[in-house]
């Protein structure tokens, strides 16, 4: 049974969904005013490994809902500051609109590059106002809600259990916010948040708007993720994701004013939250240079997938360092590592999944072994760390079958989406010459002139090219 940290009960519990067989997943997506970073794609295939995990090996059924935050989010997340979309397309010299789709769009492409599964249901805040002005209606009705003249807001004080979450008193956080927060608005408490901004103020020319019962203007951060989540998954749900910036403020929130407006049925059985990958031991940062994405990656000649691989080094509740020292490493594991596996021959009709006990009687008792410990692996808050390790050592077992070792390692990619089945094509702008001589050495190969074709080999690579053998072909890259 899978195991996973809920950070709201900060344990390691076994996740059982509240409704058999079936589990309903948001994930915090992005706001898109700027490019995604590596840092995001990390969190991002987090999110999708502990989906496939569900899916593959526990057998379940998920829906999986995302949003896209495209209106309300303040550059700081306690109400603060320009609204992130209006200084995005100010920089870009875009309306408001061009930009939340320019980068959205950019947002999906990178994220389809790391292989992450698209979510069942992907929604964007300024598609769904009807529904956060409702859900902000209900938390009003309920009395958890006061209305000033630049916006509505949650009074914190009204939920005891505000503070649960990122295990804060309510009293700590008040002190700790800073007094200037009170006096320049009309907030009653400091940590108090705003459900609905009015068209006033430094808002008066917000190019987003809409009519509310409160007055023209937009919806607050938090909300959206509220009155969405509901809307697909119903007023309680498994899973919510998120990075671990979400633990003192958004995610608080969420608990909050979702509650406050069902009645304080729990909102969330299950929290799951990344931490942050670091740069050379530094938080990234644009003044520092090292905000990557997985653009860059490529363009120093990296794959996607081995950037993958690097997230699945290391465990998602640690903090991770990334380094153009340690991607090259990782670079190299992960090409021997695919290598290896489509050196292996696969018999063909045979059932491909081994998981679940109907499947272990076309396993020998070694392939079951290995299976079972792949998913001891997996099951362990996720440590695909141990998993990854399980896979080489099924790749070199001496005593597995080929075409059972390619079923093994093919069936833990489910999991892992390295797309270790997929051959990398050849590169468009190999030159003539060397395609030539590949070409011929693979008649040689056909022919069995070993001897003739090892030489071919070494002549290939003296031209700058090296040629990876399979048994269904070859590839081709520059040295």
């Amino acid at each position: 049974m899978l195991k996973i940290f809920n950070s709201l009960s900060k344990k390691v519990e076994e996740f059982v969904p509240l409704e058999k067989r079936k589990v309903g997943m948001y994930a915090c997506g992005p706001t898109v005013y700027d490019y995604p970073h590596i840092g995001h794609g990390r969190k991002y295939v987090n999110d999708d490994v502990l989906k496939r995990v569900l899916e593959v090996v526990e057998g379940l059924g998920v829906k999986h809902v995302q949003n896209i935050t495209d209106v309300g989010h303040l550059v700081s997340d306690a109400d603060e500051g320009e609204d992130k979309l209006e200084k995005g397309a100010k920089k870009a010299g875009k309306t408001v609109w061009e930009v939340a789709q320019e980068f959205t769009d950019y947002f999906l492409k990178e994220m389809d590059s790391l292989n992450i599964i698209r979510p069942d249901v992907q929604c964007k805040a300024t598609d769904h106002i009807s529904e956060q002005i409702e859900l902000i209606k209900r938390i009003m009705d309920k009395g958890y809600a006061y209305d000033t003249p630049e916006a509505v807001y949650f009074d914190v004080t009204k939920f005891p259990d505000y503070g649960k979450l990122f295990g804060q008193a309510l009293e700590d956080k008040l002190v700790g916010v800073r007094e200037e927060v009170v006096t320049k608005n009309s907030k009653r408490n400091p940590v108090d948040f705003a459900l609905w901004f009015k068209r006033v103020g430094k808002f008066a020319e917000h190019a987003m708007h809409w009519d509310s019962p409160w007055g023209d203007g937009f919806p607050g951060w938090h909300i959206e993720c509220s009155a969405m989540s509901m809307k697909y998954l119903g007023d309680q749900f498994d899973i919510h994701t998120g990075g671990e910036d979400h633990l003192s403020i958004h995610h608080p929130n969420e608990i909050a004013q979702s509650e406050a407006a069902t009645g304080k049925k729990p909102f969330v059985k299950y929290w799951f939250h990344s931490l942050f990958l670091a740069v050379d031991g530094k938080k990234m940062s644009k003044s520092l240079g090292n905000v990557y994405k997985v653009a860059d990656i490529i363009e120093k000649g990296f794959s996607p997938m081995a950037l993958r691989y690097y997230y699945l080094s290391a465990h998602y509740r640690k903090q991770m360092n990334f380094s153009w020292e340690g991607m090259e490493g990782v670079s190299n594991s992960y090409k021997k590592m695919k290598k290896e596996f489509l050196a292996l021959r696969l018999e063909g009709g045979q059932d491909k999944n081994i998981f679940g006990a109907a499947a272990e009687a076309s396993l020998s008792g070694r392939g079951v072994f290995f299976r079972d410990e792949f998913v001891k692996a997996v099951e362990d808050d996720l440590n695909m760390s141990a998993a990854i390790a399980v896979s080489r050592t099924v790749l070199k077992d001496e005593k597995l079958k080929d075409f059972e070792k390619r079923r093994l390692v093919e069936n833990f990619d489910r999991v892992f989406g390295l797309k270790l089945s997929e051959r990398d094509e050849i590169p468009a702008d190999i030159p003539a010459e060397v395609m030539e001589m590949v070409n011929k050495r693979e008649e040689m190969r056909k022919n069995k002139q070993w001897a003739e074709s090892d030489a071919l080999r070494k002549e290939i690579k003296i031209k700058g090219y090296k040629i990876s053998d399979f048994f269904d072909g070859v590839t081709v890259e520059k040295l």
